[in-house]
């Protein structure tokens, strides 16, 4: 589906970065994305303005350095991994400058049966201290959902819901024994209320973002044979820095059947940690 909120692969390019998402996109306000590839010793620059970065390898370790207004740079080595259905990696905030290694990101298994995932709560309120900038990593395993229920998060009402603008940036894997040629993809919806009209169903491949400004999201679909990583950031204007979710009451019933539901044995896909 054509839509100004999906930006496959090669739609979002800007200089150096293959993907590059900021308020430079119509109708986009809070939050940004920068994604690309770097051979040994090449580096590559953000000014951070009066922004706030989170830096997550996706595959692969990095060297992140931060020089400061005052001249002062520090420097540190992000571990990385193999690729990101390898497990949690080393974040890095900055300009605070805090580090997370990997073995400190919290990893919580969502949800059961067939709407089990993996979430790395890397940069999420109570893990990472930020000022507006919610982030984390979710593995769907193939053939299963994510986002689910649909839920929106567009609308500021105290205790009950956040408004914040969601980036999902995705990567896809074929399941052991695909063979050759195989196209690894997955779903997601996203769709309006009688307020504020979206409506987005769209294929999604390594490399494809979605915007959500608003509106219900969810499922994230994991087709059957392929695996399915999306990471979310997120924020807003409120004066809390908060995840507070409103599931759409014609499907937040299902959260009560997965407590009888086993969680899938497939996650988390780095193993027990």
């Amino acid at each position: 589906m054509t839509s100004e909120w999906v930006l496959p692969l090669g739609t979002a390019e800007r200089e150096d970065w293959p993907v590059a998402v900021d308020d430079s996109v119509k109708g986009w306000k809070y939050t940004g994305l920068y994604a690309g590839s770097l051979l040994p010793g090449e580096e590559r620059g953000l000014s951070t303005g009066r922004r706030e970065l989170i830096v997550v390898p996706l595959s692969g370790s990095v060297d992140v350095r931060c020089t400061e207004s005052s001249g002062t740079v520090s420097t540190v080595r992000l571990a990385g991994r193999s690729s990101v259905f390898a497990g949690p990696a080393d974040v890095a905030y900055v300009p605070r400058d805090s580090h997370l290694p990997g073995d400190q990101v919290p990893v919580e298994l969502r949800g059961a049966g067939q709407a089990s995932r993996e979430v790395r709560n890397f940069g999420v309120p109570g893990v990472l201290d930020a000022e507006a900038l919610i982030a984390c990593e979710v593995v769907t395993p193939a053939g299963n959902w994510s986002s689910y229920p649909p839920h929106k998060h567009d609308t500021r009402r105290e205790g009950v819901e956040s408004q914040l603008e969601e980036i999902y940036y995705h990567e896809v894997q074929p399941t052991d024994g695909a063979p050759e040629g195989a196209d690894p993809l997955g779903y997601l919806r996203v769709y309006g209320t009688a307020q504020r009209e979206i409506d987005v169903l769209a294929e999604v491949r390594t490399g494809d973002v979605i915007l959500v400004p608003y509106g219900w999201h969810g499922p994230a679909m994991a087709a059957p044979g392929y695996d399915l990583y999306y990471l979310n950031v997120m924020a807003g204007p409120g004066p809390e820095r908060a995840w507070l979710i409103c599931d759409d009451p014609a499907h937040g019933w299902v959260r009560e059947t997965w407590t009888s539901l086993p969680v899938d044995p497939r996650i988390p896909v780095g193993g027990v940690r």
